[in-house]
């Protein structure tokens, strides 16, 4: 039986660490195993009618590397293989995918709603950005559906969340705000950062548009920046598409290139880190000088029931509260050997910051302290230490508390 009759060849058969490797592949004449790095900005033609064509969308191709690379293209096929989208697109940060994602829904006269905790940064393209340009917002506590269907006006186009929520793991019913957002035929924006593609599907729960710093578990080594948008061929392709094209918040191909890479280990990573949350949540709920451990999987969490249904596993990030506010979070923090001070996560190196001063600093205290940002609040995003390692150093911190 030849290699053609192999179900396999056909990548939606393949399993999600089996895609993570091959996925988008696109070997040139030299026949390379390691994906090529296409670094150029421009291409040639072999004639001028050629080029026509190509300008008018009626042949495939590449005519800038702003909007299309070879590169690019096989990061954004693996990446939409990996999540079960129809396209993906690329951009040069999280925060320009997440940007691009919302406005290239909305025009002047719209009205977005969105979860009130949300990173320091999609809040501002929501609340402070997008309205400069006459689209209005509301921001809604998350926890409840209804306070979205409260939410929604006859110009409502976009719903935005992020589940779990940065800092506070938080979560949104996935489900039940499509349901609401198509309702009122309103497109609903996912930022899946915290779960990862790995656990947890919003395309499949009624999402529109899933968004993700590659920055965080996708490269996840601390060596790149990168975003993705993802959805079906028609959101992609038209709005999102178009508005990368003309605004140029391009990524690079060599970061498409490094994204590539750190996609072959993504499962593996994400697996070893999840499991090590796990242990970690489990032997830090009960110590007493944490206020509460707040890690989607672990029963103490109050929306336990949700994560269970919407997400595989809790994912690798997790949140603390300690007793004794910002001085004792300071002080367990400068006391750790292992566990670095940052505020990146989904590293390969076990980060943790603190985030009223850090990526929530420019916040209001009322509102920081109503989406959960206490001063004892700590955010710890778990590496590929070993496991024993990082609670030795987490149990050593707290002893200095």
């Amino acid at each position: 039986m030849s290699k053609a009759s192999n179900p396999l060849l056909d990548p939606s058969k393949r399993a999600a660490a089996t895609q993570m490797v091959h996925g988008g592949g696109r070997r040139t004449a030299f026949n390379e195993t390691s994906e090529a790095l296409f670094l150029n900005s421009g291409y040639s033609y072999p004639s001028s009618e050629h080029a026509e064509l190509l300008f008018q969308n009626r042949i495939e191709g590449h005519n800038y590397s702003r909007f299309a690379n070879p590169t690019m293209d096989m990061f954004q096929e693996r990446m939409a293989l990996l999540e079960g989208a129809e396209a993906a697109r690329a951009f040069a940060t999280g925060m320009a995918a997440v940007t691009n994602a919302i406005l290239s829904q909305v025009r002047a006269g719209d009205h977005i709603v969105a979860a009130q905790a949300l990173f320091g940064g999609c809040r501002y393209v929501v609340e402070d950005y997008a309205p400069r340009f006459g689209v209005a917002s509301t921001m809604v506590d998350g926890r409840d559906p209804e306070n979205f269907a409260r939410a929604m006006r006859p110009n409502t186009k976009v719903v935005f969340i992020e589940t779990p929520t940065n800092p506070t793991l938080e979560l949104v019913d996935i489900a039940a705000v499509a349901e609401i957002a198509h309702a009122h035929g309103a497109k609903l924006i996912v930022d899946n950062v915290f779960s990862t593609a790995l656990w947890q599907k919003p395309l499949q729960l009624g999402a529109d548009i899933v968004t993700y710093s590659a920055t965080k578990h996708i490269d996840g080594q601390g060596r790149v920046l990168g975003g993705v948008v993802l959805g079906s061929r028609q959101l992609i392709e038209g709005d999102v598409h178009t508005f990368l094209r003309q605004t140029g918040a391009s990524i690079s191909p060599f970061n498409a290139w490094v994204l590539l890479k750190g996609l072959e280990t993504y499962d593996l990573r994400v697996r070893q880190m999840t499991d090590s949350a796990e242990k970690i949540a489990a032997a830090l709920a009960r110590h007493p000088k944490i206020e509460r451990v707040i890690y989607p999987h672990h029963p103490s969490h109050p929306q336990y029931e949700l994560a269970r249904r919407q997400m595989a596993r809790g994912s690798t990030l997790m949140a603390l509260d300690l007793k004794g506010g910002q001085e004792a979070a300071f002080t367990f923090s400068d006391s750790l050997a292992v566990v670095l001070i940052s505020n990146n996560l989904g590293d390969a190196k076990s980060l943790i910051t603190h985030p009223r001063t850090t990526t929530h600093a420019r916040l209001t205290e009322e509102v920081r302290l109503e989406t959960g940002v206490t001063p004892g609040l700590l955010r710890l995003s778990v590496g590929l230490e070993d496991a024993d390692d990082l609670l030795a150093d987490l149990m050593y911190g707290l002893d200095q508390v």
